[in-house]
């Protein structure tokens, strides 16, 4: 039987806003029984809860600091204590810090935020759910990562996001094959790596030759339906799979030429600012925390 979100309980970080509002919404129009947003943004969460109210889903809201690892669990724990197993967890809160070379960032400003809200949430939030989420079989399940094209290829300015996401990557995919050898496959995980973005976090990002950023909705549309489907990866556009083929036959010295040279992976952060509020005022300095 076709898995689908009618009747389920869904869960998204990061729901307040971009593509997460995004995800909420379509669980609302698919008939989903209930939805759950976390976000750090309490204003933001109110203002979409209101919209997505009114249509037969259920919508909580929880302010949740993902970054600390108490806070998950606070708010995991309150959410399965008041009965909501997710049908569907979608791990979407992130942040993006660039265009400055690794050297000239700061260590607790920029690095840490970024491998605890990309890389650590995501592994703290399915840990707090993930035996409930096993133990209950009345329904197949679905986790959500969204990951980026930056975990599978190296690139210039963005080193600690890149790195961020390469971590998503490697424990969303071993984590799935666990599930699978453990016999709790009714638990599906889609690991999600799209290009860039236009959801302003990527503000002034290029895209790479025949790469065209990608509208949020489109974005978010291509993850649903290979989180439906049980896809253990969906990359977008196929220009991000052509080129990870690429580099995985090619010797590193040229791949280097070829994705500089030719496809332009290596420049495509030179101009990266980010949201407006986030830009920098001096451009060797990285920009400010983003969120989708």
């Amino acid at each position: 039987m076709a898995f689908t979100v009618a009747n389920a309980r869904v869960l998204i970080t990061g729901g307040a806003s971009g593509m997460g509002r995004l995800y909420a919404e379509r669980a609302v129009r698919e008939g989903a029984l209930s939805v759950t947003l976390w976000d750090i943004e309490p204003l933001t969460l109110d203002s979409t809860a209101s919209t997505l109210s009114g249509y037969g889903t259920v919508i909580h809201t929880r302010v949740v600091d993902v970054s600390k690892l108490n806070d998950v669990r606070d708010a995991a724990s309150s959410e399965l204590a008041e009965g909501r197993v997710p049908d569907v967890l979608i791990n979407n809160a992130g942040i993006v810090r660039g265009n400055a070379y690794f050297w000239n960032t700061d260590s607790e400003r920029d690095t840490e935020p970024t491998m605890r809200i990309n890389a650590i949430a995501p592994m703290h939030v399915t840990r707090e759910f993930l035996p409930a989420m096993i133990a209950d079989r009345s329904k197949q399940k679905r986790i959500l990562n969204v990951a980026s094209a930056a975990g599978t290829l190296a690139n210039p300015r963005m080193s600690v996001y890149a790195a961020s996401k390469w971590a998503l990557i490697g424990w969303s995919d071993s984590v799935r094959l666990e599930l699978e050898r453990s016999g709790n496959g009714h638990v599906k995980i889609t690991t999600f790596c799209p290009s860039y973005v236009t959801t302003g976090m990527f503000e002034g990002a290029r895209g790479p030759l025949l790469t065209p950023l990608l509208a949020p909705d489109v974005a978010v549309a291509r993850a649903w339906q290979a989180m439906l489907s049980g896809k253990p990866f969906r990359l977008t556009p196929w220009t991000v799979s052509l080129a990870r083929g690429l580099k995985g036959v090619l010797p590193t010295a040229v791949w280097d030429q070829v994705a500089d040279k030719v496809f332009g992976v290596y420049s495509t952060m030179d101009d990266f600012t980010g949201h407006a509020d986030t830009v920098a005022s001096d451009p060797a300095e990285p920009a400010k925390e983003t969120r989708p």
